[in-house]
């Protein structure tokens, strides 16, 4: 796949079967549709939602810009992901899945793991994604 801000070369990641194309160069994280539900739930931590893809609000009013689905080229939508509002990820409107600018996929997963009880086993999928994304939290130097 080819990184749709950077437009480099996204390496393969896989995780309990699940495969995360990564981009070394902006730390940049495209899920095909239904892949973080696939690793939320293979963490514990599945969500009460049919999916993240529906459960996006609408667009968020932001200057960022728009970017190209990898898989349509159509413009995907910006919109907030999470209740805080404080990740905003880029969804095809056709479904093809959704990307995560660098450290985005890390804040979902931490706000989700804040909030759930099976701490250790989202500390563990929070530890793995961190440790294959190249991942440091705002602690870490």
């Amino acid at each position: 796949m080819i990184c749709p801000v950077c437009k480099k070369d996204a390496l393969i990641v896989e995780y309990n079967h699940i495969e995360l194309d990564y981009c070394p160069s902006c730390g940049g994280v495209w899920f095909d549709a239904g892949e973080l539900e696939m690793l939320l739930e293979a963490a514990g931590m599945a969500e009460s939602r049919a999916s993240w893809h529906d459960a996006a609000g609408p667009e968020a009013a932001t200057g960022e810009k728009k970017r190209r689905c990898p898989i349509c080229r159509h413009k995907m939508k910006k919109s907030h992901i999470d209740q805080d509002k404080k990740v905003l990820v880029d969804i095809c409107g056709r479904g093809h899945g959704i990307w995560f600018d660098g450290g985005e996929v890390q804040q979902l997963i931490a706000g989700i793991a804040a909030g759930h009880a099976g701490g250790d086993t989202a500390a563990g999928v929070l530890a793995f994604v961190g440790e294959m994304l190249q991942y440091q939290s705002p602690g870490e130097k």
